[in-house]
């Protein structure tokens, strides 16, 4: 009795708090300028994220607004030479593209759509616009694609934003089914990417 007396208050104050329903993920607090995928870059929030716990590579994390299947923004913090955006699937049978020190702004596009079709067995992927940007303070590139899921008939739209730094690729993504959620988040997306320091 005397242990429930304990609890419940502390689940009250634990809800009231708004803990993530996930193990391990975090809420991102707006305003304050907070370092991402365990590298120097740096970014700004005016809105709260969440950030999830599980981790798409060694040097990468994503955030999500509505969760991962609705909205994610993915973050990639100076991959080196030789390393490949995610974890391998099958480094024999099916190896991921890496990334190389005399890699183009211009390749990095090629390199994500090339990881998602053997990571996540993306058979139809569309690479829309490509231009040149400034990331991080640094002459960089921003790009749109599409894409489908194995498995999956949503289409989903994503656009990202990434450089060659000191040899290594700092890249941000976004990504949403194009129906109603892309255009909903896009904007916060857009100006997390947009505060990227190094």
């Amino acid at each position: 009795m005397r242990l429930r007396s304990l609890f419940l208050p502390l689940a009250a104050v634990a809800l009231a708090c708004g803990v993530p329903a996930a193990a391990g993920n975090k809420l991102v607090v707006a305003g304050q300028r907070i370092a991402v995928a365990k590298s120097a870059m740096t970014v700004l929030p005016t809105s709260e994220w969440n950030r999830l716990g599980a981790r798409p590579g060694r040097a990468a994390e994503t955030w999500t607004l509505d969760g991962d299947a609705l909205n994610d923004l993915t973050f990639y913090g100076g991959i080196e030479s030789g390393r490949p955006l995610f974890r391998e699937v099958s480094r024999k049978t099916k190896p991921l593209p890496t990334v190389s020190t005399t890699m183009l702004v211009t390749d990095i596009p090629a390199l994500l759509e090339n990881s998602y079709r053997i990571a996540l067995g993306t058979a139809s992927m569309t690479i829309g616009t490509i231009e040149p940007a400034t990331f991080a303070g640094a002459k960089g590139v921003h790009f749109t694609y599409s894409f489908v899921r194995q498995d999956d008939t949503l289409r989903r739209r994503g656009e990202g934003r990434g450089a060659m730094i000191g040899g290594r690729l700092y890249l941000i993504t976004y990504e949403a089914p194009a129906l109603y959620y892309y255009d909903r988040s896009a904007a916060a997306a857009r100006q997390v990417a947009e505060s990227a320091q190094l």
